[in-house]
């Protein structure tokens, strides 16, 4: 539908997304090991560390030689494994995109809270609609989900670049992307779409982001902020802050940001 490229969002309370990165990073690692490994050595790592319904709710009893760790570590695991370079570019240009003013919302440690929390919903809810499934589920986009979620509660009007149809570049108001992403995800989880899609993980995802946002984010973050991600009340009053600053020599300038300039900054 959507590709997400950018957005004009700066950070106000961190100067590094080191989380996201971070996440980024591991995702990306893991990817590489497996793929150096060859194809027993990542089917192994899936079905070791990839989240199998049946298996955790004890209906099946997967083979010793892949038992590597506790069943209930599976609800986190299978978020760090992806298919191929597509599944994991798309997953993770959605979290580059959207991630980092997550994070800067919430702090670093609630962020990566947050994270693994939308992670273990998403295999939550798909282990709930599918509880015998012997299929496993890997791919981050149960938190990718949650991160969307949390975005478009925060920050619904910020200005974000996306290609629409994979091909057409437009500058637009982020609610407008991430509504219709999240409609689609409910209307294919309804009609039972594409079965190599997990559709209830990317729901329990975005339920758990919609909450847990409320509940994690900074003291004194709004919600639905304005246009430059201000609050909107303030995002009205911007052009007389401006110029108190340019009249004001001693006013404090914003910090830089690492991969961002000051005033700007998927599944």
């Amino acid at each position: 539908m959507f590709i997400p490229l950018y957005d004009t969002n700066r950070l106000r309370h961190i100067r590094l997304q080191y989380v996201t990165i971070g996440l980024i990073a591991v995702n990306a690692l893991v990817f590489l090991i497996t793929s150096i490994g060859g194809e027993n050595f990542k089917n192994a790592a899936v079905l070791g560390l990839g989240f199998i319904p049946s298996v955790v709710h004890d209906k099946v009893e997967l083979s010793p030689e892949f038992v590597v760790i506790p069943e209930s570590l599976s609800y986190l695991t299978y978020a760090f494994l992806h298919a191929d370079i597509f599944h994991l570019g798309g997953n993770m240009l959605f979290l580059w995109v959207f991630g980092d003013n997550v994070e800067d919302a919430l702090g670093h440690i609630r962020y990566l809270i947050f994270y693994l929390l939308c992670a273990a919903a998403g295999a939550f809810f798909q282990g709930l609609v599918a509880w015998d499934s012997q299929v496993p589920l890997i791919g981050a986009s149960g938190a990718i989900a949650g991160v969307v979620a949390a975005y478009l509660i925060l920050y619904p009007r910020v200005k974000v670049w996306v290609l629409a149809f994979a091909r057409i570049p437009l500058r637009i108001p982020a609610f407008i992307p991430l509504i219709l992403w999240i409609v689609f995800q409910i209307v294919m989880f309804a009609a039972g779409g594409e079965d190599q899609v997990s559709w209830a993980c990317h729901i329990g995802g975005i339920i758990a982001g919609a909450v847990l946002v409320l509940v994690l984010r900074r003291r004194g973050v709004p919600l639905l902020a304005g246009a430059d991600g201000e609050p909107a009340a303030e995002a009205d009053q911007a052009p007389v802050a401006a110029e108190r600053v340019a009249s004001d020599p001693h006013a404090a300038q914003p910090a830089p940001q690492w991969g961002r300039g000051g005033a700007s900054s998927p599944n």
